[in-house]
């Protein structure tokens, strides 16, 4: 087991992806108007691609386009001081707008960060 300098257990790119297939929920993080921004988000895994659906036009589409951002996701159970956080960073792209399904009202585009 491999333990980075604070004595937290590194985690594999695998077990890292297992982590984020059962999240629910995620943060992005990315730069609005030159300062630090984050944002809840649903999100799914595509591959190793972080797959976000946000409607064309939004704050979030314009500000990562073609950007650097980054992704976390986390589990703590407070009882047990317990837990897990999986981040990753990546450049943003669009994927294109959706057309997969019904509930895409109004137009959505996907954000890929991988």
């Amino acid at each position: 087991m491999q333990l980075d300098s604070p004595g937290l257990q590194v985690l594999t790119r695998e077990e890292c992806l297992d982590l984020l297939s059962a999240a629910p929920i995620g943060r992005i993080v990315f730069t609005d108007r030159a300062l630090p921004a984050v944002q809840p988000v649903n999100f799914h895994l595509n591959g190793q691609a972080i797959v976000i659906r946000t409607t064309i036009g939004s704050k979030l589409a314009a500000a990562t386009r073609r950007a650097v951002v980054a992704f976390e996701a986390d589990e703590i159970d407070p009882e047990l001081r317990t837990g897990w956080s999986v981040t990753a960073v990546g450049q943003a792209m669009t994927s294109g707008v959706c057309t997969r399904h019904r509930s895409c009202s109004p137009p959505a585009a996907d954000v890929i960060a991988g």
